[in-house]
């Protein structure tokens, strides 16, 4: 599918490098996470990576002053977001809209790895069951 969505002649580069981060170490065994700041790319986005073999396991309830967007790339998850209860599997994508609280947990079996983009330069959350 061919896509033209914008004229590129009106779109001129800021002069930011092509930039790289390590954001996990996939030959590191057991559960794995890891973030990268967007301030680290000079970027807007804060992108983390979360996993783990546990059903019922995952983050405890939080909220964040940004949108964030959960990519679910093996597993199933159990998203809690507002009033909202999502069910989503590997290839799917949820939203938790700022100032939203939400968590998820794995629902098994096997391992649930999601990639979390969070609409921010730097990582802000609030956990809310302490």
């Amino acid at each position: 599918m061919a896509r033209k969505d914008f004229d590129p002649d009106t779109v001129q580069p800021d002069g930011r490098p092509p930039a790289r981060a390590v954001l996990f170490d996939p030959a590191k065994p057991g559960a794995w996470r890891g973030s990268v700041p967007g301030e680290a790319l000079d970027g807007p986005v804060t992108v983390l990576a979360y996993g783990n073999d546990t059903p019922g396991e995952g983050p405890r309830l939080h909220v964040h002053p940004y949108d964030e967007t959960f990519v679910v790339v093996a597993g199933r998850a159990r998203f809690f977001v507002g009033d909202e209860v999502i069910e989503a599997g590997a290839g799917e994508v949820v939203l938790g809209p700022k100032g939203v609280p939400h968590r998820f947990e794995n629902l098994g079996p096997g391992r649930l790895q999601t990639i979390d983009i969070h609409h921010s330069p730097r990582w802000i959350q609030t956990d809310l069951d302490y």
